[in-house]
């Protein structure tokens, strides 16, 4: 709203209104920086994991970056998922210099397993441009990512870069994930009920009858 916010900030504000807008998926949230744990674990409560995400702080996990690693045990948890398609939303403001797992090499991994890794590099400066900034964001690793397993790479300066980025990678897996089946219910005991009374009557009549 025209005001600066943190990165973090940011990143709370526009990626919960994507969970909460994402009902009827399953969602899990993986956080990594020098170490990396699964923050939330696949679930259809996407409130609850936007809570999740709304409480995490800098610091909680570490001042470094391994997106090779934080990539790995997202795989790791989509591994069981009997769902049709698989996606991984890769957001990274730093470059990997923590953990012992090549980016480049788990996504080969992601594009065996047929899971699509969408990533986002969020921040003003990139290590191409800007090798000697420790705010650099290392765009050109997220690129190689997302295109060896199949998604596709989104450059985030502003919170409506973000925001679109987030719309855009909605907008390319929505037409192969089946919407959720809605709930219909009949009230089929009236019939039931129905049919009972009327047995009921019958036998009453020929106990009459025979009488």
């Amino acid at each position: 709203d025209g005001s600066s916010v943190s990165r973090l900030e940011l990143v709370k504000h526009v990626a919960t209104d994507l969970i909460r807008r994402r009902e009827g998926d399953r969602i899990g949230l993986v956080i990594f920086a020098e170490k990396t744990y699964a923050a939330s674990p696949l679930s259809f409560d996407t409130h609850a994991v936007a809570q999740t995400l709304n409480e995490m702080e800098i610091g909680l996990v570490g001042r470094s970056t391994a997106i090779g690693e934080g990539l790995g045990l997202s795989l790791k948890r989509l591994l069981s998922s009997p769902a049709p398609t698989r996606i991984v939303i890769l957001l990274s403001d730093g470059s990997n210099n923590s953990g012992s797992s090549e980016p480049a090499a788990v996504a080969e991994l992601a594009k065996k397993l047929g899971i699509k890794v969408y990533t986002i590099g969020l921040g003003l400066e990139d290590t191409a441009s800007s090798p000697e900034s420790r705010d650099a964001v290392d765009y050109v690793t997220l690129q190689r990512v997302a295109e060896i397993s199949g998604g596709a790479a989104f450059r985030a300066k502003s919170s409506a870069d973000l925001d679109q980025a987030m719309h855009s990678i909605e907008g390319l897996v929505a037409g192969s994930i089946a919407t959720p089946p809605t709930i219909i219910f009949h009230e089929f005991w009236l019939y039931l009920a129905a049919a009972s009374l009327a047995a009921c009557a019958i036998a009453m009549l020929g106990l009459r009858t025979s009488k």
